[in-house]
């Protein structure tokens, strides 16, 4: 399943960078990319392509590339995080000529980084890796900024005042969207609670629904989900509340109830970067790319039935502001959920304590239990 690799990705944290995801970083002032021949592209998946999930998400950019670009792109399903499957895999497509490969999963960082040393006319880009070089791209995206949106479209929904989210385990990409969902409803009724539990399961369909239906006992009437299973919707939809999904349009599973999903929309980074490759423009970010609401690789999915009109528009204005830099997710003054300040006013939570973030703000109930590696 997609999740485990899914969890495997955002269990690195990528705390270790000072400037968000770059380990090992480019330096100096490169010139453009040139490719040695023509074109050949290949993606390679920890899991199935059709998931369900995270690696659907890239899918669907993949095929995005061959649509847009009109250029064929061979795939490989179910190369483990293991760097001597993985490697033999490059090697493969290497010898046969393909000179742009795509790697989807953060366990592929370190093997991906050393094929890009051992083969520098070859582009090399990665979903959520951490390594960086003179051929070699990581990319992920700014999850946080769609959350905050999904959170206005709970506040709008809830009658009780109390919403829910669902999420694996508590590492900073998580604690991110989490938070977030929390202030975009708090930007609406300050008095809304938004209760947090973890599964500490990257895919545990079971537990989900459980958690779901717990979280609804307690009075909640909006259940958001931060995995990549339907189970939570399903809970809710089964009990007349409301639902946001995660990664996909999870429309079909609650088609009552659902108010949104947060999605990836990998094509908007991949088709471009791609065009650039090939036309010979390309110069890889020394740092990674980490794009948001303003290239549109996160978005929301098309609003279910019961969103108004005046709820649209109120996402729509707070959508333009994230987008035009005049409003923040984080901030200041924000405060954590002890009350203690984290980010005075006038200040924002930078991008290496976004990666770092390890606690709750003020307004979400649970509790924050150590960070885990899974």
């Amino acid at each position: 399943m997609t999740s485990k690799r899914f969890g495997t990705r955002l269990a690195s944290v990528l705390a270790p960078a000072a400037a968000g995801l770059a380990l090992l970083a480019a330096t100096g002032d490169a010139e453009a990319f040139k490719l040695d021949g023509p074109p050949k592209i290949a993606f390679i998946y920890a899991s199935a392509a059709q998931d369900g999930g995270w690696d659907e998400a890239l899918e669907i950019g993949r095929k995005a590339v061959e649509e847009q670009l009109k250029l064929p792109v061979a795939v490989t399903e179910n190369i483990p995080e293991e760097a001597t499957k993985l490697r033999a895999a490059i090697d493969l497509y290497v010898k046969r000529g393909y000179n742009i490969i795509v790697g989807t999963t953060y366990g592929y960082s370190a093997p991906i980084a050393e094929a890009a040393k051992a083969y520098p006319n070859v582009a090399f880009l990665n979903a959520s890796g951490t390594t960086n070089g003179a051929n070699l791209e990581s990319f992920y995206a700014r999850t946080y900024q769609g959350w905050y949106l999904a959170g206005i479209a709970a506040a709008d929904a809830t009658k009780s005042k109390k919403i829910g989210m669902i999420a694996g385990f508590p590492v900073g990409v998580i604690n991110w969207d989490i938070n977030s969902f929390a202030l975009g409803a708090q930007s609406v009724d300050p008095a809304i609670q938004t209760t947090a539990v973890y599964t500490n399961s990257w895919w545990d369909p079971v537990k989900e629904g459980q958690v779901a239906d717990a979280i609804l006992d307690q009075n909640a009437d909006v259940i958001a989900t931060d995995l990549s299973s339907v189970a939570p919707l399903d809970a809710a939809e089964k009990r007349g509340a409301k639902s946001i999904g995660y990664q996909l349009d999870m429309s079909k599973a609650a088609p009552k109830g659902i108010l949104t999903s947060v999605l990836f929309r990998w094509d908007r980074y991949l088709v471009p970067t791609i065009k650039s490759i090939v036309d010979g423009t390309w110069q890889p970010k020394p740092y990674g790319a980490f794009e948001g609401l303003e290239s549109g690789v996160v978005d929301l999915a098309p609003f279910g039935p019961s969103v108004t009109a005046e709820t649209k528009a109120k996402i729509e204005a707070a959508k333009q502001a994230i987008i035009a830099g005049k409003l923040d997710p984080f901030q200041g003054p924000l405060f954590k959920q002890d009350g203690s300040q984290v980010v005075a006013a006038g200040a924002k939570v930078d991008d290496e304590a976004l990666w770092n973030m390890n606690y709750f703000v003020k307004g979400v109930i649970g509790t924050m239990p150590a960070s885990t590696n899974p």
